[in-house]
């Protein structure tokens, strides 16, 4: 639902859309509320990759810009919940959050997914309440463990109430009462839902992507492990905007990333739209990556790669705020989950083949990994951390340009432009 009232990004001064930003010492525009932010934003995602601009520091922190992108954004357009391996068999259930609507995932008797509210039409419990229950599992019904309201979970029926105890003496449509459904996708074994009733379906939005993503077969794959970061004292979008260049390799992972897959020889596609992708290929004389205690990291290979998926690493993007790395053994996907204007939660999930699951080292490789990755998200956090410190000052504008390894930011500037002030991208 598109807020009522705000002022159109081009009723803001003429001057935000002509020529470079001014570089004086000290200088800031007039503040001019969310319309000049808004503005700034359509001019900065107007601008060709080669004058490319990173956003006004108070797209980072301003609490109207982080309550439009609630409304316009996470909760509207398309976002990523989980794989379908985490609701594999009938019954099978995923509790989710997007942006604090409670969700459930489902899987019913004829294999149909759903997504259900959480919340119990009765006196609005959760009825999935983290205090008493598995993020993942198995049930037959929804029953709110407040006064025992039942919901069907089967085909057409999902989230119809099933049973309500002792309410036969009040005036009650049983059959009107059900748990509110939310559009749902399966996109390349990754669940996706949108609470825009009229969105557009996802698929062919991300068309450009398929053949990238088709040689690793994620729907195939299994999930490894899940971790999080909770209340990373950023913007998500500072996280997302790091999580999609390599052009930070050479810094902030010199001694770790940038020794295997170096930023300089990533191979950016010049992709369109809500999707990105990129290559990088292994460094020619790299060490293998090992864990604390010397065990190799690399686990059982995706079957049917190809010589080029075998060679490096694919990133792919989908806005709003996903980020897969796609390796020959594994697929991580990261997805950052705003929670305030300067917070946020980064959730990771790693997937894997079916068979490294039957392997006797499993378990020590999924200790392993997750070892890797803590250093990888603590070097991650300088940065993120040290921006955000940066943006809280309120600083001039940038008087610097996008590396041509940063096009997917500039790409994320135009959908943002898209999708919270109405302006097609690359509109001047």
């Amino acid at each position: 639902m598109l807020h009522d009232g705000i002022s159109s990004p081009h009723d803001g001064p003429s001057s935000l859309h002509d020529g470079p930003s001014p570089l004086h010492d000290g200088f800031r525009p007039p503040d001019g509320g969310l319309p000049a932010l808004l503005g700034e934003l359509t001019r900065i995602a107007g601008l060709p990759l080669e004058r490319g601009e990173t956003l006004p520091a108070r797209a980072y922190t301003s609490e109207d810009f982080h309550r439009l992108e609630r409304d316009r954004v996470f909760g509207s357009d398309w976002v990523c919940v989980g794989h379908v391996d985490q609701v594999a068999r009938p019954g099978d259930y995923l509790r989710t959050d997007v942006l604090g609507t409670p969700l459930v995932i489902t899987r019913d008797e004829t294999g149909e997914l759903h997504a259900l509210s959480r919340v119990c039409r009765h006196r609005f419990m959760d009825v999935l309440p983290a205090e008493t229950t598995p993020d993942q599992g198995s049930l037959k019904r929804l029953t709110c463990p407040y006064h025992t309201w039942t919901y069907r979970l089967n085909g057409e029926f999902a989230g119809r109430l099933a049973g309500a105890p002792l309410m036969n003496k009040v005036d009650f449509d049983r059959a009107a009462c059900r748990l509110p459904r939310y559009r749902l996708e399966v996109w390349h074994g990754l669940l996706m839902v949108s609470g825009d009733p009229d969105a557009p379906p996802l698929g062919p939005q991300l068309a450009d992507l398929d053949a990238t993503l088709a040689p690793y077969r994620l729907a195939d794959l299994v999930v490894a492990y899940t971790e999080r970061w909770d209340g990373v004292p950023a913007n998500w979008k500072v996280a997302f905007e790091n999580g999609s260049e390599n052009y930070h390799h050479m810094g902030s992972h010199a001694d770790t990333l940038e020794r295997i897959l170096p930023g300089k020889d990533t191979v950016v596609d010049e992709c369109e739209g809500r999707g990105f992708s990129m290559y990088t290929p292994f460094a020619p004389d790299m060490e293998m990556p090992r864990g604390p205690d010397g065990m190799d990291l690399v686990g059982t290979l995706i079957p049917g790669l190809g010589m080029r998926q075998l060679s490096g690493m694919t990133v792919a993007g989908v806005f709003p705020n996903m980020v897969l790395a796609l390796l020959p053994d594994s697929v991580t996907f990261v997805r950052w989950v705003p929670t305030g204007p300067a917070t946020h939660d980064a959730l990771v999930t790693v997937l894997v083949p079916a068979q490294a699951r039957q392997r006797p080292d499993f378990d020590a490789y999924v200790t392993a990994s997750k070892e890797q990755f803590k250093v990888i998200q603590a070097e991650d956090l300088v940065a993120i951390r040290g921006v955000q410190r940066g943006l809280a000052t309120d600083p001039a504008p940038s008087g610097g340009r996008f590396s041509h390894l940063e096009r997917p930011l500039w790409q994320f500037q135009r959908y943002l432009a898209e999708r919270l002030a109405g302006v097609g991208a690359g509109a001047p």
